[in-house]
């Protein structure tokens, strides 16, 4: 019987730091002009864009904004390369992105605590 009891009690205690790891894994997501990217995805869009310069030709060929070229760019930042206001977008997630984001301080903030 006691062994019982401790096993439901181990049993409960795995469950309850099961679920505590699980909220801690959760992405924080923006949602802006239709499109849902993760936060970390943003910031990665923020590394490439100042490190990375593409080359004259491509730039002037090119309607989509440069970043959209990089290899690197995260899949969920990609379909925004196909929006007429890609540059736009991009501005605003990088700034929306800046603004204390995992704070839920911006309402296009989903997913932080």
């Amino acid at each position: 019987m006691a062994s019982r009891v401790i096993s439901g009690c181990l049993l409960c205690a795995v469950a309850l730091v099961f679920f505590v790891l699980l909220q801690g894994t959760q992405s924080v997501y923006i949602q802006y002009q239709g499109f849902q990217v993760q936060l970390k995805s943003v910031k990665q869009l923020n590394d490439l864009a100042d490190q990375w310069v593409p080359s004259p030709g491509l730039q002037d060929q090119s309607p989509q904004p440069s970043v959209c070229h990089h290899p690197a760019l995260p899949l969920d930042l990609r379909p925004i390369c196909a929006s007429k206001d890609a540059a736009s977008i991009f501005q605003a997630l990088r700034t929306i992105a800046d603004d204390d984001c995992e704070l839920c301080v911006n309402v296009a903030c989903t997913g932080c605590s």
